[in-house]
């Protein structure tokens, strides 16, 4: 998980090591498309009021999920129609993020008290890594604190967060802004 050699038993170790981390609460900062990312489990409450604290955001704004594969971000949505599957399964994986209807299981903290939840499948090779890795989906929100400049590297997260914050070593990818946000129901382009 740190961008060194994660084969054999010292892998799984690692991997183990880093799942109990974030089943207990722990925040990840991890590369992304386009900046850091900080992430947590999502079913984690006491882990998504520590991320949310810790950039200083507003819980009202909500946090996006990232994961390897739609089937890990199933549990957290209502069931959609074919034919929105098919539109989002179209944009994926890539940089294209959808608010979809939330399902009961998701927190407040995810949806920002409404009744959706923003969802991708990361084309990132290294976020989509540790997805699959870890078996889960990620929070995912850029790794800075709110109203500044998103963090680009592993040592401005070091930096900034300290040791409140488990840094995976990788490198972002070429896009220069998010990823763009489309609300399914209506077509809207959110964020371009």
């Amino acid at each position: 998980m740190t961008g060194k050699n994660d084969s054999g038993a010292q892998g799984t170790d690692q991997t183990t090591r880093l799942v109990t981390y974030l089943k207990r609460g722990g925040i990840i900062a991890y590369p992304t498309e386009s900046c850091y990312g900080l992430g947590c489990d999502p079913r984690n409450p006491h882990a998504l009021k520590q991320l949310i604290r810790l950039k200083g955001r507003s819980a009202a704004k909500g946090l996006l999920l990232i994961a390897d594969c739609f089937k890990r971000l199933q549990p957290f949505i209502r069931p959609l129609s074919a034919a929105r599957l098919a539109q989002m399964k179209r944009t994926w994986p890539g940089p294209v993020t959808w608010v979809v209807p939330a399902s009961s299981a998701c927190s407040p903290h995810l949806t920002g008290g409404r009744p959706t939840i923003a969802i991708r499948v990361t084309a990132h090779p290294g976020a989509a890594r540790l997805c699959r890795t870890l078996g889960m989906a990620l929070v995912s929100t850029s790794a800075n604190k709110s109203g500044r400049m998103p963090v680009k590297t592993a040592a401005e997260c070091r930096r900034i967060f300290g040791t409140r914050v488990r840094v995976i070593d990788g490198h972002i990818g070429q896009r220069r802004r998010p990823s763009t946000l489309i609300d399914l129901a209506t077509g809207a382009i959110l964020r371009p």
